[in-house]
């Protein structure tokens, strides 16, 4: 991984490097160079961390210096298009195989042939999915609120409910009118996401707010985070025609699945009947968490994943 280079003004990072709980720093991966934080030593056992929307690295803000403290080399990457990532353009660059590959990358960048990967939101499909294609790169795999593909399809087929929940997926298709609603008013929606969501007054403070506003702000980021969601409609749409849908996808990767209850887009009922794809999966369920579980119960998820890290 490199260091900030000359061209690289320091003081352009969305957060400081001195109120980062880590090194900044910047990884090539099938080449599209990532920014990073890691921290940790460097022979521990390899952590990804991986962001959903609309967040980037500073979601694992709490998780990453625990992680590092225990012995871990922790990588928390924004994911290509996000922050201070480059945003390679076209919808077809954020197509879900692009993305396991940047995983698999990453791994390879830190001289390692495995690590244990972890997601949230957009980085739990993209951990789910790593696992299920590349189960080689992954060890151990942890989602936060994020549901395993075929679990998804399952519910999108059977719940109406699930369905009126999903509404964002098809709103995000429509071209522009997405971004200038996120943009309205200083990114006023981005705002309401952070302040009514979780359950935890001071689950986002008004810098972590300002942080989150600047790093979907910067040129590209906005497109690039609602491609995610207009290539895996995309592709959904193609497995659907082709061979029915996304089908039984196994994971035997150790798995642990952490589920804020409160969550207004996912269903806790995509916790259940997992042992048909995943036979070594711990589901904790926590009641008065949010979508933003890992900032509305910070501790607890932290532990959640030292334990499951450490067996």
């Amino acid at each position: 991984m490199e260091p900030p280079g000359e061209r690289d003004d320091a003081t352009d990072w969305t957060v400081s490097a001195a109120d980062t709980p880590g090194a900044h720093g910047w990884v090539d991966a099938d080449g599209v160079r990532l920014h990073a934080v890691t921290a940790g030593p460097k022979d521990g056992p390899l952590v990804l961390l991986l962001h959903g929307f609309p967040e980037f690295w500073y979601a694992w803000r709490h998780q990453l210096p625990a992680l590092a403290a225990a012995g871990y080399r922790v990588i928390a990457p924004d994911l290509r298009g996000y922050n201070c990532s480059e945003k390679p353009s076209g919808v077809d660059a954020y197509h879900l195989d692009e993305l396991v590959g940047d995983v698999a990358d990453l791994v390879a960048a830190f001289d390692r042939d495995r690590a244990h990967v972890v997601g949230h939101d957009w980085g739990g499909l993209i951990a789910w999915q790593a696992a299920i294609d590349r189960p080689d790169v992954v060890d151990r795999l942890a989602a936060l609120n994020a549901p395993h593909p075929s679990a998804y399809e399952r519910a999108l087929r059977t719940s109406p409910t699930q369905v009126l929940r999903s509404w964002y997926v098809g709103v995000a298709q429509l071209p522009a009118l997405p971004e200038a609603a996120m943009r309205a008013r200083d990114f006023a929606l981005l705002e309401r996401l952070l302040r009514t969501g979780p359950t935890r007054s001071d689950a986002f403070t008004d810098t972590d707010v300002a942080r989150y506003k600047r790093a979907l702000g910067r040129p590209g980021a906005l497109t690039a985070a609602l491609n995610y969601y207009r290539s895996i409609a995309q592709r959904n749409a193609w497995l659907t025609v082709t061979r029915g849908g996304v089908g039984d996808l196994p994971v035997d990767a150790p798995t642990l699945l952490v589920w804020g209850e409160r969550d207004d887009a996912l269903s806790v009922s995509l916790t259940e009947g997992l042992d048909r794809w995943v036979p070594d999966c711990r589901v904790e369920r926590l009641p008065e968490a949010s979508h933003w579980v890992q900032a509305d119960a910070p501790e607890r998820v932290t532990d959640l994943l030292l334990s499951h890290l450490t067996q």
